[in-house]
C-alpha cells in the first residue's frame, strides 16, 4: 500500500534528507583525481555514524546479493550501484554518487554527478540535460497531476536531445522504508498512472546515458553499466507532493557550495530549509 506522510512525518524525513546532503557536501570536498572510492564511502559513513544516524545502503539486501557500502560510486558508464572499491579517480571522470540514511526511524536519499576534475563538452552536457530533467520532472510532483505526468516531463527533455533515458530503473516512494511504492519512472504518458495526492513522499531520479538506453548488470549482481559503454547521469532529489507546488526535502546546496551546479538556470521550485540548516 502507498502510505501518504502527516506533515510531522515530513518534517522528520526532511532531517534525514538534510544529512544526505550533508554528507554529499562533505564528500565533494574529497572528489579529485587520485581519490579511491573506497576513502569516500569511509568519509561518508564516518560522517553518517558522527551524526546519530545509519547508512542505508549498507547491508540492504537484494535475494542473495549484499551491498557492501554506504555509498553507490558509480563512475562514468557505470549508471548506478557501482560498488566502492579501490578505483582511483581520474582526470575527466564523471562520479555519480547515491547517498542513503536513516535517522529518526526515517530514510533519506539523495543523488549528485560530478565532474572530477575538467571534463569534457560532452560530459558537461550530459549533466546539464540530467540535472535539468530533474527538475522539470520535480515541477510536476502536484496534487492532482498524475505519476506519468512526471516521467513525460523527464523523458521528452532529455530524448529530443538524443540521450537515452534509462527505462530498467525508476525511483520510488520512501519514508520508514528505503523503497516503498509507487515506483516513480522517468518515462511516461502525461495525464497517465497513479494520480498524486498531498503527503505522497517519492524520490524522482533521472538516469541518463549518452548513447543507449539499454543497460547490462556485472556479475557482482550490483552494478549496472550502459550497455554501449558510454557515460551516464544520475541525479536525485526526494520530495514531498503538495498543492501548488512540491516541497523537496533534499538539498543540493551543501554540494554546490563545494563544486559549481552543471546548470545554472534555476526552476521555480525551491528547497525547504531545515531549521538547523
Amino acid at each position: 500500500m502507498i502510505q501518504l506522510k502527516s506533515q510531522r512525518e515530513i518534517d522528520l524525513m526532511r532531517e534525514s534528507a538534510d544529512l544526505v546532503g550533508r554528507t554529499l557536501g562533505k564528500v565533494a570536498e574529497y572528489i579529485q583525481p587520485g581519490a579511491t572510492l573506497e576513502e569516500l564511502d569511509a568519509i561518508a559513513e564516518d560522517f553518517i555514524r558522527t551524526h546519530d544516524a545509519e547508512p542505508a545502503f549498507k547491508g540492504y539486501q537484494v535475494g542473495d546479493n549484499v551491498f557492501p557500502g554506504t555509498l553507490c560510486t558509480s563512475v562514468n558508464d557505470v549508471v548506478v550501484h557501482g560498488i566502492p572499491n579501490d578505483y582511483t579517480l581520474q582526470e575527466g571522470d564523471l562520479l555519480s554518487v547515491d547517498c542513503g540514511v536513516k535517522l529518526n526511524g526515517y530514510y533519506g536519499d539523495s543523488a549528485y554527478t560530478f565532474a572530477v576534475g575538467e571534463i569534457d563538452d560532452a560530459a558537461q552536457a550530459l549533466c546539464q540535460t540530467t540535472y535539468r530533467a530533474l527538475h522539470l520532472g520535480i515541477e510536476q510532483a502536484i496534487v492532482g497531476n498524475r505519476i506519468g505526468d512526471i516521467g513525460h516531463a523527464v523523458d521528452a527533455y532529455c530524448s529530443e536531445r538524443g540521450y537515452g533515458v534509462v527505462r530498467d530503473l525508476v525511483g520510488h516512494g520512501i519514508g520508514k522504508e528505503l523503497h516503498e511504492k509507487p515506483q516513480i519512472p522517468n518515462f511516461g504518458k502525461p495525464g497517465s498512472g497513479r494520480k498524486l495526492k498531498r503527503g505522497l513522499t517519492v524520490c524522482i531520479e533521472p538516469m541518463v546515458n549518452q548513447g543507449t538506453a539499454s543497460v547490462d548488470v556485472d556479475a557482482d549482481g550490483w552494478t549496472i553499466r550502459a550497455a554501449d559503454g558510454k557515460p551516464s547521469a544520475h541525479y536525485e532529489h526526494m520530495i514531498a507532493v503538495d498543492e501548488d507546488e512540491p516541497q523537496i526535502l533534499t538539498t543540493f546546496d551543501y554540494i554546490e557550495d563545494v563544486v559549481d551546479p552543471p546548470y545554472e538556470t534555476k526552476t521555480s521550485v525551491t528547497h525547504n530549509t531545515t531549521a538547523n540548516g
